[in-house]
Order: C-alpha cells, then sequence, then structure tokens
C-alpha cells in the first residue's frame, strides 16, 4: 500500500506517519507547505522518520496544481489523506484569505490529483466538528447534519468538505469525511489550549478560561489524542464505506476549560491562577461549546485504545521531559 498525507509535518498529520510505521507496512509520501505550524521537519526527526526509506517527502503548496514533474515523482496511491490545512480560529478572523486559499482551494487543488490516480481506494478529507458551529447543552451533532460554521476556519473547512463530497458526486473519487473534536497530543504547536497552559502553570502564570459572557461557565470540548485520531482512521481505511461516507471520531468525555487546566495543574503538582475570560462577546466566532456524535464508529467496532486521562497524563510528562516543544507559544 501507498498512501500520500498532506501535512505529514503537523501536529496530527506527523503522529498518522508514526501510527502508519508502527502498524503497518506501507509507503508514505508527505507533502507539506512547512508554514510556522509545521515547525519545518522537527516532528518528523523527532518520531525518527526522517530517513526512514518508507517515508517520502515534499515540500509544495497545495492551492497550485500538482505540475507534472512533481506528479510523476509522487506516483500512483491507495489512499491520499488530506490533513493540511490552515486551523487557527484566532489568525482566520484577523486574515481570512489564507484560509480559504488553503482550505477551499488547497483542497480542490488535491481532489484535482486524487482524480489521476488510477486504483484510489479512498479521499480522505479530515474536517472539524467546528463546521456545524455551537451546540447546545446535552446537544451532539450526527455526521450529516447542517452546516452552520460561525468563523472563517470553520465555513473554509466546510466548504473543502463540500467540494470534496461534489467530487465523489461528479467525478466518482471515492471520498470519506471525518469530523475530528479538539485533538492534544506530544509535538502540539505550543499556541495552542494544552501545553500553553502546561507552560503557564509551570511558570506560575495565570491561565485564560474562555467562559460564557457571565465569566462563570467554562466553554468545553471533547479532547482526543492525536494518536486515538490516528487509530480511527485507520479503522475507517480498513472499510468499504462507498464512495461518500462521513465519521465522526470523537472523544470519550466532554471536559471543559477550567477542569482541563486543573487537571493539568494537578500532573505538574503545581497551584492553577486562572482568570474567567469572555472571548466571545468581544470576539464573535468562539464558540463556548462543540459536540459530536461518534456513535456510528462505535457501532462498527471502534474503541478508544487509550483512554483520556491515561493520554493526557502522558502528554503533560512527556512535556516536562521535553521541555523545548513549549517554547514559542
Amino acid at each position: 500500500m501507498r498512501v500520500l498525507v498532506t501535512g505529514g509535518c503537523g501536529f496530527i498529520g506527523h503522529h498518522f506517519i508514526e501510527h502508519l510505521i508502527k502498524n503497518t507496512d506501507w509507503d508514505m509520501v508527505v507533502i507539506d507547505k512547512l508554514n510556522y505550524a509545521s515547525t519545518g521537519f522537527d516532528r518528523l526527526r523527532d518520531i525518527s522518520v526522517f530517513d526512514d526509506k518508507r517515508v517520502k517527502i515534499f515540500t509544495h503548496d497545495m492551492t497550485v496544481p500538482i505540475k507534472d514533474g512533481l506528479q510523476q515523482e509522487l506516483g500512483q496511491f491507495d489512499f491520499v489523506v488530506h490533513m493540511a490545512a490552515e486551523t487557527h480560529v484566532d489568525q482566520s478572523i484577523a486574515d481570512p484569505r489564507p484560509f480559504v486559499m488553503s482550505n477551499v482551494l488547497g483542497t480542490m487543488e488535491m481532489l484535482e490529483f486524487a482524480r489521476t490516480q488510477e486504483h484510489l481506494k479512498y479521499f480522505l478529507y479530515f474536517s472539524t466538528d467546528e463546521v456545524f458551529g455551537p451546540a447546545d447543552p446535552g446537544q451532539a451533532f450526527k455526521e450529516w447534519d447542517r452546516y452552520n460554521s460561525t468563523n472563517p476556519y470553520s465555513a473554509s473547512k466546510a466548504g473543502g468538505e463540500e467540494l470534496a463530497l461534489a467530487w465523489a458526486n461528479t467525478f466518482r473519487v471515492p471520498v470519506v469525511v471525518t469530523h475530528t473534536m479538539n485533538a492534544f497530543g506530544e509535538r502540539q504547536h505550543p499556541e495552542k489550549f494544552i501545553p500553553s497552559t502546561i507552560r503557564k502553570v509551570m511558570n506560575d502564570e495565570p491561565v485564560m478560561i474562555h467562559s460564557d459572557s457571565t465569566k462563570t461557565i467554562p466553554g468545553s470540548r471533547f479532547y482526543i489524542h492525536a494518536r486515538n485520531i490516528s487509530d480511527a482512521i485507520m479503522f475507517i481505511l480498513s472499510k468499504d464505506t462507498g464512495w461518500r461516507s462521513k465519521f465522526n471520531i470523537v472523544g470519550e468525555k466532554e471536559v471543559n476549560n477550567l477542569e482541563m487546566a486543573q487537571f493539568i495543574a494537578s500532573v505538574l503538582g503545581k497551584k492553577l491562577h486562572y482568570v474567567m475570560t469572555d472571548f466571545h462577546s468581544s470576539r464573535p466566532g468562539h464558540d463556548l461549546r462543540y459536540a459530536l456524535d461518534g456513535s456510528k464508529l462505535h457501532r462498527m467496532g471502534w474503541t478508544l485504545p487509550v483512554n483520556f486521562e491515561k493520554s493526557l497524563t502522558q502528554t503533560i510528562e512527556w512535556y516536562l521531559k521535553k521541555p523545548e516543544w513549549l517554547k514559542g507559544g
């Protein structure tokens, strides 16, 4: 088997590469633009695959077509896993253009590349829970529920998702869409909530807790480790799901931002200093709660390999051993 992973130098992408290395005999090709979120090839070096003969790496901006020469070097694939994306909500609010270019136009170019693949089993489009917008208490969105994007990032991901489904319908590209909730794990960009909270707690700095307008109800998410996401993707790729399918990849429990910060402080053995902050009123687009219904995958037989508490504890302890990955946030 040969798999093309776009964004393979990124956070979730490199975890997926590591999962493939450990659990398959597949050959992998990585395409990455190497923007700030990629941190160069550092993640691939840290998991010792940068020089692995099973992994080839190409630098390419996916917003432009893949030229003949690069297409010849890439060759044919059994799977295309399209993870490359601009993902930071704050930055999408400040400047939406790069998000539309990468997440919409970039997806179209990769779908066009997928049309050149003679024996492609699946084009997997890696989407997000945020395309459905905020969830009311007790509400959890199913795979085919209506979009309600509330910020440029989520709208651009919904746009890419619709293109993927259109290419499946019009050109018979076999498409799988996954919606994934907030990911965490080793080597995450230090701007993200968990590594930034680890850094602030270690330095006795206050942690900003995203909350409602009363500053009493913290925002909440179903956090999931990137290794568990990788396992779910492999499970999906092993199934016959047809030409147009969608799956929600969901963490096992809902955790609010304050509970997350308290757990991190507990593992670190430090006191938590925090401030409840109403982000949404000042910057609409910061949704208080996201939630997905993960029952479809569970009915098919997929279960989380490692539970939330163990995954998070191992992640925190890893950062303590490698504090250099907390710098720059």
